[in-house]
């Protein structure tokens, strides 16, 4: 009898059931030997500890007494020259239209004559064109137009120093190519 009920559970087996003894004996397996021993491994080979950080000395402060000299976060005011310099613009005079900007921003576009009088055509940053001639002003450093040339636009500007003395330096400003 022992046989025959064996052979009725055989038959009772059903194919879900088979797939899953299969499953559960291939889980059985340790697919992820190799995952334990690299973990267990991982912890015998690390890096040692490392060295404390040095110890953080404290900043040496400096207060500033300024005594007689100038306060180094106040724009340089325009004063009067202490040395005598021999170069003084006029600073009461009108200031035209072209000395508001620097003269790095100012673009000589080309010449014109009118009267067998040469006139240089100067464009501003913002887009505006002017008409110069020699003893008119440009730039921010009292640049007065000396010369005037097919190529270029002579300057001599007026400039405080360190200690307060004008100098006159020369400056050019060159034609430059139009783009479309």
């Amino acid at each position: 009898m022992t046989t025959r009920s064996h052979l009725i559970a055989t038959r009772s087996v059903s194919p879900l059931m088979l797939a899953s003894l299969v499953l559960l004996a291939g889980c059985s397996q340790d697919k992820f030997s190799d995952l334990r021993e690299f973990m267990a491994n991982t912890g015998s080979t690390a890096q040692p500890a490392l060295e404390p950080l040095p110890e953080v000395k404290p900043q040496t402060t400096y207060t500033y007494e300024p005594g007689d000299s100038p306060d180094p976060f106040q724009p340089r005011s325009l004063k009067q020259a202490k040395g005598g310099g021999a170069f003084q613009p006029d600073l009461n005079r009108p200031k035209g239209p072209l000395e508001q900007f620097p003269l790095d921003g100012l673009r000589m576009v080309g010449t014109i004559s009118k009267d067998n009088q040469k006139f240089a055509l100067v464009r501003t940053p913002v887009s505006t064109l002017y008409r110069v001639k020699k003893g008119d002003y440009m730039g921010l450093n009292f640049g007065l137009v000396i010369g005037i040339s097919d190529a270029s636009i002579e300057l001599r500007e007026t400039v405080q120093d360190g200690v307060g003395d004008w100098t006159e330096t020369k400056a050019t400003l060159d034609l430059q190519e139009q783009t479309l």
